[in-house]
């Protein structure tokens, strides 16, 4: 199959290139060339952003496409028009951001999603990943339309922070503030599960949107920070903290301390999404010492500093912010 990524060179996108590469697709990438795009696929240079953008688009066929853009809905608007005669299906990259906040716990494809409009600038992510998904069925219909609506992503070329985050500041050892309670459970999904899953669902004309992230009690803070631990060999100890002792200290949950969200509506909207969907669709999530070794590796070998988006902000938690919650 012949694949063009609108993107591909970093985190989700690069997932999706190399996994399609592996299984011997025809891969296209096209992005500004602000990184190097992977080994073997085909490298078309525009920003969608600006006039005349797109013109590196204007000829060329493809079986699938897949999108991960996050900004103005109308940028999916305008390359989704472009293609729909010559791509077969469309993958947009959305969000389980498209629920109101926060969702109910057990919350399906099936509920209400936010107000978002194709042709909008950028307004705010919940509502331009709505727009995007808008604008991709528009452009080519809901039968040939996959909305991946991914949660927590987390795996190796993570651009965000929160993996990387907590496995650098254990490696650095000492006293480490663990947001409690151990038992909490976290659901996420590894880029390079939802790129093959992605895969599969184009060739089996899968349509329309799921809920792509684990099943819930995938793994749990405590086994997330052990394997932390154990990876990077540090000798650091681990304080486990309540919930309420770190809210009052004023830390923000999911990016004070990464990842973390204390029991209630805001955890169970997170990290207890009903994806039952996708998993009778064939999703597998591979283990989660897996998805924090392959990414430790990594993180090694770019010098253990992740790259950082520059429309997120950076996250984690500063020294002395965490010493203060330690030393009460």
């Amino acid at each position: 199959m012949k694949l063009l990524v609108l993107g591909g060179t970093e985190f989700v996108g690069r997932a999706m290139a190399e996994e399609a590469l592996a299984e011997g697709w025809e891969v296209t990438v096209f992005n500004r060339g602000n990184h190097p795009a992977p080994a073997g696929a085909l490298a078309l240079k525009g920003d969608r952003t600006a006039q005349g953008g797109l013109d590196a688009l204007r000829e060329g066929e493809w079986d699938a496409v897949v999108d991960t853009w996050s900004g103005a809905p109308r940028a999916v608007r305008d390359v989704a028009r472009l293609l729909a005669d010559r791509a077969g299906r469309y993958a947009y990259v959305s969000s389980c951001s498209v629920y109101p906040f926060p969702a109910p716990r057990g919350n399906d494809e099936h509920g209400a999603v936010v107000e978002g409009s194709p042709d909008e600038g950028q307004r705010d992510y919940a509502r331009d990943k709505r727009g995007a998904e808008l604008a991709a069925v528009g452009a080519f219909g809901a039968p040939r339309t996959l909305l991946l609506r991914a949660g927590l992503i987390l795996g190796p070329y993570e651009n965000i922070g929160r993996l990387p985050w907590w496995l650098g500041r254990i490696a650095k050892g000492g006293d480490v503030l663990a947001p409690g309670p151990q038992a909490l459970e976290l659901q996420y999904i590894d880029a390079r599960d939802l790129a093959r899953w992605t895969l599969h669902a184009l060739r089996t004309q899968l349509h329309g949107p799921y809920n792509l992230v684990s099943a819930p009690g995938h793994t749990t803070m405590g086994e997330l920070l052990d394997t932390c631990l154990a990876v990077t060999g540090s000798d650091a100890r681990l304080h486990w903290t309540d919930p309420k002792v770190v809210t009052d200290a004023g830390i923000e949950p999911w990016t004070g301390l990464p990842i973390w969200l204390p029991p209630g509506e805001m955890h169970e909207a997170i990290h207890q999404s009903d994806t039952s969907k996708a998993l009778a669709a064939g999703l597998r999530c591979r283990p989660v010492a897996e998805t924090v070794q392959d990414t430790w590796e990594w993180l090694c070998g770019i010098g253990g500093v992740a790259p950082q988006r520059p429309d997120r902000p950076v996250v984690g938690l500063d020294a002395e912010a965490e010493a203060a919650v330690l030393n009460r």
